[in-house]
């Protein structure tokens, strides 16, 4: 059993940065796949990022301005969120599984309780 916490979010102006953190309860090992998936209000989940060894892959809509990362030490992915725009907004969760899988939520074994990014105007 692996327990994901998310931190990070909160309120932010458009153009800003923020970095989320994904605090995992077990070690992370660099072939994990992991992932970060958002849901703005009234819209169905989507995939923002995801990472696993060398691989990394983002959505089109965040390609350029968010970055993945992992620190295997601290058991701890990242998502650096530049120039945020209002349409960020949403629960951003952190997820991960067993192996490579982008996009594919079923793929996920475990996921975080997510964390609000509200961008403003």
């Amino acid at each position: 059993q692996v327990q994901l916490v998310e931190s990070g979010g909160g309120l932010v102006q458009a153009g800003a940065a923020r970095r989320l953190s994904c605090a995992a309860s077990a070690r992370i090992f660099s072939s994990v796949a992991m992932g970060w998936f958002r849901q703005a209000p009234g819209k169905e989940r989507e995939f923002v990022a995801a990472m696993s060894g060398n691989r990394i892959s983002y959505a089109d809509s965040v390609k350029g301005r968010f970055t993945i990362s992992r620190d295997n030490a601290k058991n701890t992915v990242y998502l650096q969120m530049n120039s945020l725009k209002p349409e960020d907004t949403a629960v951003y969760y952190c997820a991960t599984g067993p192996s490579w899988a982008r996009d594919k939520e079923t793929s996920y074994t475990y996921w975080g309780q997510g964390t609000q990014v509200t961008v403003s105007s």
